[in-house]
């Protein structure tokens, strides 16, 4: 399982903003392979900015990389900061993660099926 997360840094008071471009904008993950759910989390608030990240998560790494290459990932960034003033503090940041260990609601614990090579 693989985690990837972009990190925003939003300026005072265009929460909202940026919510709504997250709520109105075409989901096109689901007929992904691999792609397995999708959170938008919002964070602290700094002085500056108030923290959010998109948290996706997939099934491999690798479907996560195929999915930054191919025709779905560019129509879903497209039209990224178009027409919008800026709400940001800098660009996102990116992390991607690799699961060691999860564990479900029930408290059974699993270490991931490694890809076969």
């Amino acid at each position: 399982m693989y985690i990837a997360m972009n990190r925003f840094r939003v300026v005072p008071g265009e929460e909202e903003t940026f919510e709504a471009v997250w709520r109105n904008r075409e989901g096109r993950l689901k007929d992904v392979p691999g792609y397995v759910e999708f959170h938008l989390l919002k964070g602290p608030k700094a002085e500056d900015h108030t923290l959010y990240a998109s948290h996706t998560i997939w099934a491999t790494y690798e479907d996560f990389v195929a999915w930054t290459k191919s025709e779905a990932f560019r129509q879903a960034h497209a039209r990224a900061g178009e027409g919008k003033k800026n709400i940001y503090l800098g660009g996102p940041q990116f992390e991607g993660f690799e699961v060691v260990i999860s564990e479900d609601g029930n408290g059974v614990r699993q270490e991931p099926i490694a890809p076969a090579a």
